[in-house]
């Protein structure tokens, strides 16, 4: 029950943050497909991705963590057929809003 509240909870917020962010595009159906993937490369890829870049990160003072959520977001985009983001700017503006989004939708529960 758990694990469906939060996919519930996942799609809603991607679905909100390309409605609001100019440059990507999506349905319902490709927010749900775009949010398992996205969840699935954050928890196999991004540590992987974070180790390999730490020393730019400690040099940019953990903002090259936001970089690393951008090209996540746009691989993402490649993989799931529903899911467009236009440019790296949409992608770093999606990555941040989904990333508020989701913060309040989770205090909700």
């Amino acid at each position: 029950m758990k694990l469906l509240l939060n996919l519930i909870i996942n799609t809603v917020s991607v679905y909100i943050a390309a409605y609001i962010v100019p440059g990507v595009k999506t349905d319902l159906l490709g927010a749900a497909i775009a949010s398992v993937v996205l969840g699935v490369l954050n928890t196999f890829l991004k540590p992987i991705l974070l180790l390999l870049t730490l020393p730019i990160t400690i040099l940019t003072l953990g903002l090259f963590a936001l970089v690393l959520n951008t090209i996540i977001v746009l691989l993402v985009s490649v993989l799931v057929p529903g899911f467009v983001v236009d440019s790296f700017l949409s992608a770093f503006l999606f990555g941040i809003l989904l990333s508020l989004v989701s913060f309040f939708l989770n205090r909700l529960k």
